[in-house]
């Protein structure tokens, strides 16, 4: 469950990279969706109120 995909096609972002987020990890404790790069946790684009 390490390397799954998110649910449809949600586009994620990472805060920390700046940058839009196409294979994002999957924390098996928590479920947390995280940068592959950094690990910070990501955000969906449509909830940031960019735009």
């Amino acid at each position: 469950m390490a390397d799954t995909e998110t649910e449809g096609n949600e586009v994620l972002y990472c805060p920390n990279c700046e940058a839009e987020i196409d294979n994002p990890l999957v924390c098996g404790d928590c479920a947390a969706v995280i940068c592959r790069m950094c690990g910070t946790p990501l955000e969906k684009m449509d909830e940031l109120g960019m735009g």
